[in-house]
């Protein structure tokens, strides 16, 4: 599992997969990512720090992300993520979190903007229809309507390709993303260890009729291969 990317077109930043103690979740009927765990805090810090030497400051931008929320991160990662951004003049710093922990976004925000980054914040709301969301994905965000998820996130993932999806709703979703939120990131379902697998009609309906609306968009991310909700063995071998 490649754990150190740099994205070069759209968003340009640095990116590192961290280890973490793994997703508090893990009710997302789709999702086995948050197998990539340890319980051991120094074993996830030596292996994070590993991947946080990589990152060079080029675009003065870092996404991290791990199998749940930054603060399944340990301390000492997250003391050596402000240090690498001081040193590499990053001032832009992406971090995931889930809707459970949106009390703790505020004060992330405030450690980090002491030291003089910006945190932006990503999460993966994957849909807004409550009831798809809700009902079938499990996503555990309750009734929350999308400005009240923009309160605390600046970004979201939309997952499609799944059954029951049509291009009007996956429009409605980019649209109600783009209305609320600073960034959209497409993920297609790609097939891993959960029994949710992809609706190849589905994902072609997204490329054909909805991807050419958007593929030029410079605030919504298209990712046709790549996710960020699997570590199954078809995956493992896939780039960040």
């Amino acid at each position: 599992m490649q754990r150190y990317g740099i994205i070069t077109e759209k968003n340009p930043r640095e990116i590192v997969l961290l280890r973490g103690s793994g997703c508090k979740w893990k009710k997302c009927t789709f999702c086995d990512y948050h197998l990539d765990k340890s319980p051991n805090e120094e074993e996830n810090f030596l292996l994070n720090k590993i991947q946080l030497q990589k990152v060079q400051g080029l675009f003065g931008r870092l996404e991290v992300i791990n199998s749940g929320s930054f603060c399944d991160l340990d301390d000492k990662t997250m003391n050596f993520i402000a240090d690498v951004c001081q040193a590499r003049q990053i001032d832009k710093l992406h971090f995931e979190c889930h809707y459970i922990h949106r009390k703790l976004v505020p004060p992330l925000k405030e450690r980090f903007r002491d030291i003089g980054v910006n945190v932006i914040i990503k999460t993966g709301v994957e849909t807004f229809d409550i009831n798809y969301r809700e009902n079938i994905m499990k996503k555990g965000f309750g009734q929350a309507s999308p400005q009240q998820i923009s309160e605390f996130a600046d970004e979201v993932c939309l997952l499609f390709g799944l059954d029951g999806q049509t291009t009007e709703s996956m429009r409605t979703d980019i649209k109600t993303g783009l209305l609320y939120f600073d960034r959209v990131c497409i993920n297609l379902m790609t097939p891993n260890t959960t029994s949710v697998k992809p609706n190849n009609d589905v994902k072609m309906l997204f490329i054909n009729q909805v991807m050419p609306c958007y593929i030029n968009n410079n605030r919504v991310d298209i990712l046709l291969e790549n996710t960020d909700f699997g570590i199954g063995t078809e995956n493992t071998e896939e780039d960040i």
